[in-house]
């Protein structure tokens, strides 16, 4: 007997893509550029990476990497909260780590540079 699980044992799941999640994706991009920026990485030897024609360092693109996948994965989907309220914690220990510290870094910088998109992310938080 064959120990694979077959289709019908199999849990699907689909990649969310939809215009939640695609706004998440746009506020933690931002918010790690903004961070990556403000922290002078690029100007420190470090190697570049370019996401959506912004030069960030490595290290910063891999976060945005990691959590564009945890976004793409959410079990809430379309019906998710901001991820400082979900009440599932999804990224590793060392990710999370360094993802609060960007949005502790960003989050305030961002009311100057993208009022509309920190005030759609703060209407998300409450309305979730």
């Amino acid at each position: 007997m064959s120990t694979e699980p077959t289709t019908n044992q199999r849990q699907v799941r689909t990649l969310n893509v939809g215009p939640r999640i695609s706004r998440e994706k746009t506020t933690v991009r931002i918010m790690i550029v903004k961070y990556c920026k403000g922290h002078e990485h690029l100007g420190a030897g470090r190697s570049k990476a370019e996401v959506e024609g912004q030069a960030i360092c490595r290290e910063c693109g891999e976060l945005l990497t990691y959590a564009w996948k945890r976004l793409e994965h959410c079990r809430f989907g379309e019906n998710k909260t901001t991820c400082g309220r979900c009440p599932v914690h999804c990224y590793k220990a060392d990710q999370r780590s360094e993802i609060k510290t960007v949005m502790r870094y960003a989050g305030p910088r961002m009311i100057w540079s993208h009022p509309l998109i920190t005030l759609r992310h703060m209407f998300d938080g409450m309305t979730s």
